[in-house]
């Protein structure tokens, strides 16, 4: 991991003598409040992370900040005079505050109403206790550590153990994991595409364990890449695929504007982007997912002959390269004919970009399904510690939380600076069509 991490074995008695010094420093910090009062203001909005200020003066800044917080509310500590507030001390108390990866114990003032309503506690909480107190960044800075690769079983030895420091224990971490992926999962699924031209989609599917979980990824006309969408369920699954299709729909990704899909070669997958939408957008079969097709079929010692004619294949016209394909399958049938016979399926599909008349920069990129592939290398590193897969709602949490890392990494795709030659091919097939159909209806 990138970041570095300070192990520190606790020992309690070093903490018990330091605990004066600390009280006394946090005295001399809320006396003297203009040291520490802009910070004030920007716990309270939660816009301070508690670590910066650990790191710099330590939990003693923290319990000033406390205690100026409490006297917004109740004054200032008068001993022996009686206050014409509402709000009153009330002693001291334990608290803890939540660190982005643990938890602070610390020492704040406990506040109370001097008159309250029967069945009211009467208890006042403190403005920027409450929001050191907040769960959602400690969720969100845990899922980043598992992302990284830290397990639940390891995370504690990668904590800053900090004296007077509580542990955040392996449940925990499971739970704030799940929390912080569902809300992810949600922002993933619910975003909206009606204002993102999308020019390419890509869809392939991934397994964990035993389940299966198809992903989306777009490219937009400036050639970045976007994480569409997913769907628990495998490619071959008609009802899934049709599933996922219809939800990119209904979250503003037009079935009326032509786009080029590359897939792994599912025929149910081909079915659902023609029931969903429309026979007319151009698909390319993954070319990669062909050779290991055939290449399953054949020898090892075939192997290396049929990858050097297949590339060579692809850099050709789209009917010269059918030409030869179909030439080198008709040479396997004599021997293998279960790889001339794979060779032949959607023979055609695999050409589409070569018809589109794309360079061989942007046809390197769109040929294959790399584009999202690389991408489901980057959730098997994250996942890889993972061995029990519960259900599939738990593939989807990683699935979705996997790929939001991997795509902070995402670049724009090889030769974008030519797809403006796709968009041009796209919209003359949708020309041609409306063409089509008004001379029908004339």
């Amino acid at each position: 991991m990138s970041e570095r991490y300070q192990i520190v074995s606790p020992d309690g008695s070093d903490a018990t003598s330091a605990l004066p010094e600390s009280k006394q420093l946090a005295e001399l910090l809320s006396k003297d409040g203009q040291l520490i009062l802009p910070l004030l203001d920007l716990v309270e909005q939660a816009q301070c992370a508690i670590d910066d200020l650990v790191d710099v003066m330590g939990r003693a800044t923290i319990e000033a900040v406390l205690q100026m917080s409490a006297e917004q509310l109740a004054g200032p500590r008068q001993q022996g005079k009686k206050s014409d507030r509402e709000v009153v001390y009330h002693g001291s108390q334990p608290g803890r505050v939540k660190l982005q990866e643990r938890q602070l114990k610390v020492t704040k003032p406990r506040l109370r109403k001097k008159r309250c309503e029967e069945h009211e506690s009467g208890e006042v909480e403190i403005p920027a206790y409450a929001a050191m107190h907040d769960d959602t960044r400690l969720a969100d800075r845990m899922l980043h550590i598992l992302m990284r690769g830290v397990s639940t079983r390891n995370y504690a030895e990668v904590l800053p153990e900090m004296a007077e420091t509580v542990g955040v224990s392996k449940s925990q971490v499971s739970r704030e994991f799940i929390d912080a992926g569902e809300r992810l999962l949600k922002e993933l699924t619910e975003r909206d595409f009606s204002e993102t031209r999308l020019l390419v989609i890509d869809i392939d599917g991934l397994q964990f364990g035993p389940y299966h979980v198809i992903c989306a990824v777009g490219v937009d006309e400036t050639g970045h890449k976007h994480v569409l969408g997913f769907r628990e369920g495998a490619t071959e699954n008609a009802e899934v695929a049709v599933a996922l299709l219809q939800d990119l729909v209904a979250r503003g990704i037009s079935p009326f504007q032509k786009r080029l899909f590359v897939i792994d070669g599912s025929k149910a997958l081909r079915k659902a982007i023609e029931q969903v939408f429309g026979g007319q957008n151009p698909v390319q079969r993954c070319r990669n997912h062909k050779m290991r097709n055939v290449l399953g079929h054949l020898p090892k010692e075939q192997h290396e002959q049929a990858r050097s004619t297949l590339k060579a294949a692809f850099k050709l016209d789209a009917a010269e390269g059918m030409a030869k394909l179909e030439q080198y399958a008709s040479w396997l049938e004599r021997e293998w004919p279960s790889a001339a016979t794979s060779l032949r399926e959607g023979l055609a599909e695999l050409f589409t970009i070569n018809r589109l008349g794309l360079p061989s920069k942007l046809r390197r990129c769109l040929g294959t399904t790399n584009l999202i592939d690389n991408g489901h290398s980057a959730v098997r590193e994250r996942t890889r510690r993972v061995k029990h897969w519960r259900n599939g709602t738990m593939a989807l949490r990683w699935a979705a939380a996997a790929f939001e890392a991997a795509s902070r990494n995402f670049r724009r795709i090889m030769g974008h600076e030519h797809l403006w030659m796709l968009k041009a091919a796209l919209d003359e097939t949708s020309r041609d069509q409306r063409l089509a159909q008004e001379t029908v209806a004339s």
